[in-house]
């Protein structure tokens, strides 16, 4: 299930970015993000699985969840902006490919 979260989490975050970035058009945008979403549903899952597997074994306090925690949301950072903003594109109405919602706090 967490899998599944931070796969919508990511293509939503990268649909997002594409469309107030102009990137591509909305139907060609729209098969992209369904070919994507298995690849992101299967790392978000082992974002969760390798955690409890490895720590899961040897610490029964919350380190397996601190750490699935972790792995989920710098996947979903990383999948919105490697994916979401791409440098080689040129986008007239974003400037560096970076859509005006997005924080400056967080790198891209």
């Amino acid at each position: 299930m967490s899998g599944f979260l931070a796969a919508a989490a990511a293509g939503i975050l990268i649909g997002r970015a594409w469309a107030t970035c102009d990137v591509g058009g909305s139907s060609a945008n729209s098969l992209t993000l369904v070919a994507l979403f298995v690849p992101l549903w299967i790392v978000g899952a082992l974002c969760w699985v390798l955690p409890y597997g490895l720590l899961g074994r040897r610490f029964h306090s919350g380190w397996p969840i601190a750490a699935g925690t972790a792995a989920t949301l710098f996947f979903v950072w990383l999948a919105a902006t490697w994916l979401g903003m791409p440098d080689d594109y040129p986008a007239p109405v974003c400037g560096d490919n970076v859509p005006g919602w997005w924080p400056a706090w967080i790198p891209t």
